[in-house]
């Protein structure tokens, strides 16, 4: 059965919360999704999962050290998380705080692993954000997020 592993960094426990939402949205799915805080976390994990999803706070315009730490202890097996399903998401404390910035950076280190990334038409683009608490909007592309990324690790370990 495809397993994906949702990692996040929460310190006011806004980043958390969307990452139980796409979680959720995983398991709707009829995926098997495992939520785990970035610093309970080994490198060495990402390697027997199908789909890697990865949030965190906006710090200074990317991502938490956590989580930056976790992506640079992947380094010693590069190459290996080919062809995975990968996403981002992130909450910052205000408009323009990063959001952005923050997905890009973590979705540019799952490219150079060679990992599958899915934008999203309709959604926020590149993963969900939240401006301070989630709010509906933010929970709800949480959701969506978690359903797409289950339905393209399907397609992905046929």
């Amino acid at each position: 059965m495809a397993q994906v592993l949702v990692i996040y960094y929460s310190q006011s426990g806004n980043t958390k919360k969307m990452a139980e939402e796409i979680t959720r949205g995983i398991k709707e799915e009829g995926v098997d999704a495992v939520l785990k805080d970035v610093i309970d976390t080994r490198a060495d994990e990402l390697l027997k999962y199908d789909g890697i999803v990865i949030g965190s706070p906006t710090y200074y315009g990317t991502m938490a050290f956590q989580v930056k730490k976790l992506l640079d202890e992947t380094v010693k097996f590069h190459g290996k998380l080919e062809g995975k399903v990968g996403a981002a998401f992130a909450s910052s404390a205000n408009i323009a705080g990063g959001n952005e910035t923050t997905i890009l950076d973590i979705i540019n280190a799952m490219l150079i692993h060679g990992m599958v990334i899915q934008g999203d038409p309709q959604g926020d683009h590149y993963g969900p954000v939240s401006i301070g608490a989630p709010d509906s909007r933010a929970l709800k592309n949480c959701l969506r997020l978690g359903g797409r990324i289950a339905r393209l690790v399907k397609r992905c370990t046929v």
